[in-house]
């Protein structure tokens, strides 16, 4: 197998990731396995924090390296929380704050919708000058109640309509068929058979 650093430490993530590129005989390791600190992640979109992810932990292990930067984008609120998802309500990172925080700015607005985004970035070494870089999205819009058990950050709040049900009311195969994360990872394992393998 093909060894590749994943920049990130999310075991969620690092369970999805294995999973999934196993099919392509890649062994999916967490930064942490290299000692690769966090990465700065100073910039205003999902693809430049995901290609400085990326290359951050290519340049430490000298192995190809993925990246994911995601969040969520509420149209009334111009796009926010967006790249700042996971630290919305500030530090320390709390899916409930952050929560409580979205729901407070949203107060008295007709304006629900709201999508996910997904950014997935793969690079063969640090410097690579073409990065594969793949992208989805997930509609839905945000209600006042959380509801649902499953998922994490803003599911319990992120209702899709189609369905009926909020990601934290989904099966994981569900979500992983509708979700953000899902598209773009699919859309990636497409890329790197075309392109890398």
């Amino acid at each position: 197998m093909k060894k590749l650093v994943l920049a990130s430490n999310n075991a969620g993530k690092l369970r999805e990731f294995a999973q999934m590129l196993a099919t392509l005989d890649f062994e999916v390791l967490p930064q942490a396995h290299f000692n690769v600190p966090e990465a700065e992640e100073p910039h205003v979109t999902f693809v430049e924090n995901a290609l400085a992810k990326a290359r951050h932990a290519a340049k430490i292990t000298g192995l190809p390296a993925l990246a994911d930067d995601s969040g969520i984008c509420v149209t009334a609120l111009g796009g926010a929380p967006g790249v700042w998802s996971a630290r919305f309500a500030g530090e320390p990172k709390s899916d409930e704050r952050n929560n409580q925080k979205m729901i407070a700015d949203l107060a008295g607005k007709a304006d629900r919708r709201a999508h996910y985004v997904c950014v997935l970035v793969f690079v063969r070494h640090a410097d690579d000058p073409q990065p594969i870089i793949a992208e989805g999205e997930w509609h839905g819009e945000i209600i006042d109640t959380p509801r649902g058990e499953n998922g994490f950050g803003y599911d319990p709040y992120f209702f899709v309509p189609e369905k009926g049900l909020t990601g934290a009311e989904m099966s994981s195969e569900d979500k992983n068929a509708m979700s953000h994360r899902g598209k773009a990872l699919r859309q990636l394992m497409a890329q790197l058979k075309a392109h890398v393998l």
